[in-house]
């Protein structure tokens, strides 16, 4: 599968089409040559601690005027996962006002003194409490739901704790990983974005900076898997990595006169 064959590009956003608040050169004019030639594109995040309308707020802030047609978060494929696996069911949920919001938008109830399930997110207003409770129900055996893998969030300064440190807090007190995690690399996140572009995996190309979970995506998938150099990865994680992308770019800029 080559370039020519993508019909529809899914899009890593920190480290990828911007890092923090800043656009990385070129990414505009990417999406403008993708629509120009017939191609969609939806961005693909991980992040569980914004939602949708979030993203499409900070884009349009960048310059790109989008919608929410095209943002999918792994907050709202763990819904579309509650609502297949667990309808109906009362959520314990660990995140934040957005998150809670995702969840409210599905129909999901939340209810953090008698749940029947457990999901994990993004919350950037943790406490000692909140770990606590969480620890208790997961230890007590309650199904465990994570929205995503990531160890670390891009910042412009470096980097900050994500979800794979808050998952490993819980395991190291309740002795438990997740029974189910739905971003990338994890197929969740990619059964909802096969439902939200109408495409097929031989015709989605998964563009990102991250080998653990944008490239791994397209090893597991089969999809067409373009890694680009501006954000996490560096060559000598790649040299020293055994997920290879098909395609690898500076930025998505460098994919312009190949489209």
């Amino acid at each position: 599968m080559t370039l020519n064959d993508v019909k529809c590009f899914l899009l890593d956003m920190d480290g990828t089409f911007y890092l923090g608040d800043k656009i990385i050169e070129g990414s505009l004019e990417f999406i403008e040559k993708v629509k120009a030639t017939g191609r969609d594109y939806l961005f693909l995040t991980n992040n569980s601690s914004h939602n949708a309308e979030f993203y499409v707020q900070r884009l349009k802030r960048m310059g790109l005027d989008t919608d929410r047609r095209h943002v999918l978060t792994s907050g709202e494929a763990t819904c579309a996962k509650l609502r297949e696996l667990y309808p109906g069911k009362r959520a314990f949920l660990l995140g934040n006002e957005f998150l809670y919001e995702e969840f409210a938008e599905a129909g999901i109830e939340v209810d953090n003194q008698n749940p029947e399930i457990v999901v994990v997110g993004f919350d950037t207003t943790l406490t000692y409490q909140k770990m606590r409770d969480v620890c208790d129900y997961i230890r007590a055996g309650l199904p465990y739901i994570a929205t995503h893998p990531d160890f670390n969030c891009p910042t412009e300064t470096g980097f900050m704790p994500d979800m794979g440190a808050i998952m490993a807090f819980i395991e190291a007190s309740a002795f438990r990983r997740p029974d189910l995690i739905i971003g990338k690399p994890h197929p969740g996140i990619v059964e909802a974005a096969l439902r939200r572009t109408g495409f097929q995996l031989n015709e989605l190309a998964m563009v990102g900076d991250r080998l653990y979970t944008d490239i791994e995506t397209g090893r597991r998938t089969g999809m067409l898997s373009i890694l680009v150099m501006s954000g996490e990865t560096t060559e000598a994680m790649l040299a020293a990595s055994e997920t290879k992308p098909d395609l690898k770019y500076d930025r998505l800029a460098d994919m312009i006169p190949l489209l």
